[in-house]
């Protein structure tokens, strides 16, 4: 019993990461609309191009596409053979689904490894246009690559569980 309410718990706050990605992704969607506008209004209206707009942009461009992923991942929105996954008998469709799950928890180590390799190697950095290290750029990667895996983990414990 203490179990299934613990995974009960850890399901809600998985939910709660969910949601709270997205609405991020969806801020961050929002925050590059606002970049693009202010500089398009500074450079024809003001005349006065501010230099911090494209690599802020740049940024919570990186932001949306990989918090994004993250959900489209738990959400298992992603890319798959589904094909091949509905046509194999249930055993081996089983184990591709669960195929699937371990490649991404793969993937998404892969990415929090290599952006956290990338942003330790460049915080001492400045990015050009804006007052922030240039290892600001991969921590998006190391977001995403965490919650991939952690969503990923979770569905494929799900999977060996019997309860997906």
């Amino acid at each position: 019993m203490a179990e299934s309410v613990h995974a009960g718990a850890s399901r809600t706050l998985l939910d709660r990461i969910e949601q709270a990605a997205l609405l991020l992704a969806a801020l961050s969607l929002g925050g590059v609309v606002a970049c693009q506008a202010w500089q398009v209004f500074s450079r024809y209206v003001l005349n006065a191009a501010p230099s911090w707009t494209d690599p802020a942009a740049l940024l919570l461009i990186a932001n949306a596409a990989m918090l994004g992923a993250a959900v489209v991942t738990r959400r298992e929105a992603h890319f798959a053979f589904a094909g091949l996954v509905s046509a194999a008998p249930p055993p081996l469709a089983r184990a591709l689904r669960c195929f699937s799950d371990a490649t991404l928890i793969a993937l998404g180590l892969a990415l929090l490894w290599i952006g956290g390799t990338l942003a330790a190697g460049d915080l001492h950095v400045a990015m050009a246009g804006v007052p922030l290290p240039v290892g600001m750029r991969y921590l998006p990667m190391c977001m995403g690559g965490a919650l991939i895996a952690l969503f990923a983990g979770e569905r494929l414990a799900l999977r060996l569980r019997g309860d997906a």
